[in-house]
């Protein structure tokens, strides 16, 4: 049946003739070799881009746009023809924002910004949407999220739950009034240059009142530029990030998420990349250099991935009292310890399972890789947890969230993960060919007691990274291409 899919699919790229169906043939050639892509833009060597942007809160929502910007999402979508990029989404689309129509729009939408955005990313996606298979696909997604929370304001939920305005002696940072405010967006379509190259971006700023065009000093930034050569290799993302002392924790990623359904981190449809909810017989590849690092609290993500399932194995549906937000991060950061270890063991999973299925309990001082976990904690609605335990934070997701970060060890080698700090750090771009299912299948997730195992399907894979509270200015830059998913 693949064989006979493949056939179909390289048949109809022939007929669409072109730069575009040379380059999907060599895409096809190597999943023909590898696997079956999950992602609409296998490799991201199609010409014609979709590429998106969001932009998110402490707990994911939007709650007050950023004035003159419109809803924080947008979209860059085009075809290519005869060396002519044909645009699908206007400016005009991407400024839409509270009391602005369009066609899907609820009423109940109309003047709710974080509905809004959510309806927005579905027009967008409708007007992205390529439909050359049975499975449509829309964008890969650029997602940026200011970690400041105002626990005064009451925008956030404590695991799904509403919570009123609450004083707290942990140390969330917000100067004030205004704390989670929504980024400016500056816009660039795409353009095809004299020399072939095509290239567009956005950028922007939390600072409302900057000028980025004076320089960025004491101020938050953030950019992503595309650029391809026509007819040739990769599209190649450039990334920037900076925090500020107003802006201290700010996270930037690249994700390729579900076309439908709920990605990971959400309670709501979402659009993108991968037309195929990848499990446990599937590998990531892609290319990463990192020039700078972000700081000593940066969690750079060599990869994360996230879904959701309840704790008693179901899928989610919505219900943000019951659902649970799960993520696997592999942090490659050497400035970054491991919190887990044998008089932490509240830091780390309950067991680790080697790639024999043989299970380690974290009370097993002399065979337990402590070094290989920087961090897990439980999600905040189970009932069965086994002590000690630490709970995430119930604050920075729609729903409870459970989070497992990896660090770089030789444990990790067989599934071509890092194995020692340092690894594709600054200085060491690599390739990656990751076996991500095959890890992310024997990782430890809570689970009550005598219920059916979870079906893993992994709705959001992203790299990028999350600049962590710091007391000065930090800066992460960074490229990213040739990004897969390859399904076995």
């Amino acid at each position: 049946m693949r064989k006979y899919l493949l056939v179909i699919f390289v048949g109809v790229n022939l007929l669409l003739g072109g730069v575009n169906g040379r380059f999907y043939k060599d895409a096809e050639r190597e999943i023909a070799t590898n696997g079956m892509s999950a992602v609409g833009d296998p490799g991201m060597r199609r010409n014609g881009l979709r590429v998106a942007f969001e932009a998110w809160n402490f707990c994911n929502e939007v709650a007050h746009e950023a004035p003159g910007m419109g809803s924080p999402r947008a979209a860059d979508c085009f075809d290519v023809s005869n060396s002519t990029l044909l645009h699908k989404v206007s400016e005009a689309d991407n400024k839409l924002g509270i009391g602005k129509t369009f066609k899907g729009l609820s009423t109940e939408a109309m003047h709710r910004p974080d509905l809004y955005a959510v309806e927005k990313e579905l027009y967008l996606g409708s007007l992205c949407e390529v439909s050359d298979s049975s499975k449509p696909w829309q964008f890969w997604m650029v997602m940026l999220k200011n970690g400041n929370f105002d626990t005064k304001a009451g925008f956030c939920p404590e695991n799904g739950k509403p919570k009123p305005p609450f004083t707290t002696s942990k140390n969330f940072p917000c100067f004030g009034e205004g704390c989670m405010n929504q980024p400016t967006l500056n816009h660039q379509p795409t353009q095809l240059l004299g020399d072939g190259t095509m290239r567009g971006w956005f950028n922007g700023t939390y600072d409302l009142d900057a000028d980025i065009g004076k320089g960025l000093t004491n101020l938050s930034f953030y950019e992503v530029i595309w650029e391809k050569k026509l007819g040739s290799g990769s599209w190649v993302f450039k990334h920037r990030l900076k925090t500020s002392m107003k802006y201290p924790w700010l996270m930037l990623y690249l994700r390729a998420d579900a076309t439908k359904g709920f990605s990971g981190g959400y309670h709501y449809e979402t659009r993108g990349m991968l037309h195929t909810l990848p499990r446990s017989n599937f590998k990531v590849k892609f290319s990463l250099e990192i020039k700078k690092g972000g700081g000593p609290k940066s969690q750079f993500y060599l990869i994360d991935i996230g879904s959701c399932w309840k704790n008693n194995g179901e899928p989610c549906d919505g219900d943000v009292l019951t659902d649970v937000t799960r993520y696997s991060e592999m942090i490659i950061n050497p400035d970054v310890p491991a919190w887990c270890s044998p008089t932490a063991l509240v830091n780390c999973p309950p067991y680790h399972i080697t790639p024999n299925n043989t299970k380690i309990l974290r009370n097993d001082t002399a065979n337990f890789p402590y070094g290989a976990y920087h961090y897990y904690c439980a999600p905040g609605n189970a009932q069965h947890l086994e002590q000690p335990v630490s709970l995430c934070d119930p604050y920075s997701n729609p729903q409870a969230q459970e989070i497992v970060q990896l660090l770089p060890h030789p444990i990790w080698g067989e599934y071509g993960y890092p194995t020692e700090k340092g690894q594709g750090w600054i200085g060491d771009p690599r390739t990656w060919v990751l076996d991500t299912g095959g890890l992310a299948s024997r990782l430890y997730f809570y689970q009550d007691p005598n219920t059916p195992l979870a079906k893993r399907r992994w709705t959001s894979i992203d790299m990028g990274t999350e600049i962590f509270v710091s007391d000065k200015d930090e800066e992460a830059e960074w490229i990213l291409s040739d990004l897969d998913v390859i399904l076995l």
